[in-house]
């Protein structure tokens, strides 16, 4: 910034201009009429955080879902294993292939 004399023209028009009104008249102006642009722009802001919101609590919804049948999958596929080990424990037997008799010729 500069603060003497050597200031270029177009910042002694800015400070000039910032003499003239104090930051909080500036500020206060801005709150009291707000441009229809800013208006429109805040309120598409708005809208983009409830939608960004709702978003991630549908796919937070969606993941506990997800986890809810993975968890219910694996019982049933651990569930199943158990049933068939069991299975051949029980029955050694008919898992053995049966040898095929040669006839003699």
């Amino acid at each position: 910034m500069y603060w003497n004399d050597d200031a270029p023209a177009q910042s002694k028009d800015w400070a000039g201009l910032l003499k003239s009104e104090s930051w909080e008249e500036l500020i206060s102006r801005k709150l009291v009429n707000p441009s229809p642009e800013s208006v429109a722009r805040a309120n598409r802001q708005r809208l983009a955080q409830e939608e960004g919101a709702r978003a991630r609590a549908d796919v937070e919804q969606q993941a506990i879902a997800i986890r809810k049948d993975m968890e219910l999958l694996r019982a049933l596929r651990e569930a199943k294993e158990a049933q068939e080990e069991s299975a051949r424990t029980a029955i050694p037997s008919l898992l053995k292939k049966k040898s095929k008799k040669v006839a003699a010729k």
